[in-house]
């Protein structure tokens, strides 16, 4: 073998070497990108005029009007489980001013609800700061308590608290503590359960 012939590979070997370098790279390139556009859009504001979503995504979202005391108040669709943390950041984070301890960030959220964040003295929205569902005599009312205080509860769950705020929300609200009889799931007996324990 020949000197001209050893050159010949080694320069061949070092062509496919480089060539496998630059595909490597711009792999990792086009990567990286993906990861940030994906960490940079993790919801999305919807235009109020927006035709209706029909795909198979729409059931495993909830649309929330956030408004009040945020960067940029909008309807947003979420994450099916996402909670009021969530919404906020999407809205951008509280604005300046923004009353951050009445509002539950650990809260989860129902399709279809308006959260309002409050401005620091402003007067409590429906009569109760947000978050305050229980009265003062240590009953909850059920149009302003949040799913973490229905919860609390006897025999009613995460499910059956997102139901009540799902029923208040397409309802305007209850009228009477009778109106639970209303909600899937409840009947009677839990009824007479709950009866002493909730208010409106």
């Amino acid at each position: 073998m020949t000197t001209g012939e050893d050159s010949t590979r080694d320069r061949r070997r070092l062509g496919v070497g480089a060539a496998i370098v630059v595909v490597l790279v711009a792999l990792a390139i086009t990567v990286g990108i993906g990861i940030l556009r994906g960490a940079g859009s993790p919801v999305q504001a919807v235009a109020v005029d927006a035709a209706p979503s029909t795909d198979a995504s729409a059931a495993a979202s909830v649309y929330v009007h956030v408004s009040g005391a945020v960067a940029a108040p909008g309807l947003y669709v979420l994450p099916e489980r996402a909670r009021v943390v969530d919404a906020v950041a999407a809205a951008g984070g509280f604005a300046e001013g923004a009353d951050e301890s009445a509002v539950n960030l650990a809260r989860s959220l129902s399709d279809g609800e308006q959260l309002v964040v409050p401005v620091i003295g402003a007067a409590p929205v429906n009569g109760a700061a947000p978050g305050e569902g229980t009265s003062g005599d240590g009953r909850v009312n059920l149009n302003t308590a949040d799913a973490s205080e229905l919860d609390s509860l006897p025999r009613i769950g995460p499910a059956m608290a997102e139901r009540i705020i799902e029923w208040r929300t397409a309802n305007g609200g209850f009228t009477s503590v009778e109106d639970l009889l209303a909600v899937p799931g409840i009947g009677d007996k839990m009824l007479d359960a709950l009866r002493d324990l909730v208010t409106i």
